[in-house]
């Protein structure tokens, strides 16, 4: 694969245009993929009508509300509901045996976006009768994301897609059991929610938070550097219990992480793993 390659004084503009988000609005992307930053905020560049970066450093440290929108730019916010339907089935039909095993659960949804992996999972849990004894964290960096995540609202041109997915998931009812249409969109039950936290956190920079049975964090990874990578793993291993379960999107892998050994595969061809017990902190040592 060809990388993309960029001229020194772009590289030098990049990396203070970051710190300069870090310094000032304690948002740290200064671990995120640099091939998709760049293509980022090029599109940011037009958005603004900004020369270059230095312009647009130069405006969002002085004037907040570019930042806000600089933000739908800085994080990815693109799911559908039951993305990947073969996942959700894996989880329906290997995973949640497993599940039913502990009296009490917990889920953590790490870059849960606008809501969509979310939903999917409560559904999942509803129709599989461990709503009523699971806790949904879900977090991201992003907070209009969160926002839009707890209003549950999605245009209604969307539906479709989600309703096949869900099909294909192996659901056991209609998607429309679960939404009514209003506001020029589709508004999923309230009682989706009753079992949610809604919270922000940021993978580069804060700690685990809860001891979660299973972790959900897909197409995440794919837009962070090796290093933050590194991280977030160490994260999710130190909040999955022993034997819990770790789902990542279908373009990631464990395998070049240090902390690879700290998990089993379970389902590899749907990027499902298993946290063993091998002791985090002397792999983050080695």
């Amino acid at each position: 694969m060809i990388e993309d390659v960029f001229a020194p004084h772009e590289e030098i503009e990049l990396d203070l245009l970051l710190e300069a988000i870090w310094r000032h609005y304690q948002y740290d992307f200064r671990g995120y993929s640099r091939s998709s930053l760049h293509r980022r905020m090029e599109r940011a560049c037009h958005r603004f009508a900004c020369d270059g970066l230095s312009q647009l450093q130069h405006r969002l440290l002085r004037e907040p509300a570019v930042f806000t929108e600089l933000m739908g730019f800085l994080t990815i916010q693109v799911s559908e509901m039951f993305r990947d339907p073969a996942y959700f089935r894996a989880l329906r039909e290997k995973v949640v045996p497993h599940l039913r095993t502990w009296p009490s659960l917990k889920v953590w949804i790490a870059g849960c976006a606008n809501g969509e992996e979310f939903y999917s999972l409560a559904i999942l849990f509803r129709e599989e009768g461990l709503e009523d004894r699971t806790i949904f964290y879900c977090t991201d960096i992003s907070p209009a994301a969160l926002a839009k995540a707890e209003a549950g609202i999605f245009d209604l041109e969307r539906i479709p897609q989600f309703t096949e997915n869900h099909r294909q998931s192996g659901g056991r009812s209609s998607l429309s059991d679960y939404y009514t249409a209003a506001y020029g969109g589709a508004v999923f039950d309230k009682s989706l929610r009753a079992r949610a936290v809604f919270a922000e956190h940021s993978l580069a920079t804060d700690q685990v938070f809860a001891e979660a049975q299973l972790v959900s964090s897909r197409n995440v990874l794919i837009y962070f550097d090796r290093g933050l990578q590194d991280r977030a793993l160490g994260l999710f291993g130190e909040s999955l219990v022993r034997g819990g379960f770790l789902g990542l999107g279908s373009r990631e892998t464990l395998r070049f992480s240090r902390y690879s050994e700290a998990f089993a595969d379970f389902d590899i061809d749907e990027r499902i793993y298993r946290r063993n017990t091998i002791d985090l902190k002397a792999l983050a040592d080695g």
